[in-house]
């Protein structure tokens, strides 16, 4: 009997976003990703191509009033489908965690999936932009993120200096978290929890 595809279609609309997520937990890394943000596309395709989760991520807002709507959105799609992906979670790692070195900066992340939504998030970096884009701004796309995926997820970005290389370092530590706590370990052949439920 053929293993059961870990893949989610995702779509949500409403008056300030339309966003549109599809996911294949078993992929290479290959993305598409279209958010009018051009920083943003840069990391998602990141963490895509860390992960070897394929992605296709399209999503078009009101950036003309604001990027907040979108960014966030971005994150509760992109949770809510990884929530779908993983399906019951029987036989996943569950937990997963990376230090990732970027040139000068270094970003820890952990994971957990065990369907307890919590995030725990310190960043040294204290730039405020990257061209237009508000960096503030991912701490909402990561609570978005880690609430509908139902995931504990602590991000701590140690040092560095340079922007795009700190925020670069914790989306790739994210993907490579991720990689691990998704992967089916063959020995586990229940839900990875001592209650039996997740």
């Amino acid at each position: 009997m053929a293993a059961k595809k870990r893949t989610a279609k995702i779509k949500r609309k409403t008056r300030e976003t339309d966003i549109s997520v599809e996911l294949n937990l078993d992929g290479t890394g290959k993305s598409s990703v279209s958010t009018g943000m051009p920083f943003m596309d840069h990391m998602l395709e990141a963490m895509s191509s860390h992960s070897l989760i394929d992605m296709t991520i399209k999503a078009k807002g009101d950036l003309d009033v604001d990027l907040h709507h979108t960014v966030e959105d971005i994150g509760l799609v992109l949770g809510s489908a990884l929530d779908e992906a993983l399906g019951t979670r029987k036989g996943i790692t569950r937990f997963g965690s990376f230090v990732l070195p970027m040139d000068e900066a270094l970003a820890e992340v952990a994971v957990d999936l065990g369907g307890r939504p919590y995030m725990v998030y310190n960043v040294s970096c204290r730039t405020r932009k990257i061209r237009d884009f508000e960096l503030y701004l991912f701490k909402e796309f990561f609570q978005g993120f880690m609430v509908q995926a139902r995931m504990n997820l602590h991000i701590n970005q140690r040092y560095g200096k340079e922007p795009h290389h700190c925020y670069e370092a914790i989306f790739k530590g994210l993907a490579r978290a991720l990689r691990i706590a998704v992967s089916k370990d063959p020995r586990i052949t229940r839900v990875p929890s001592s209650k039996g439920k997740i």
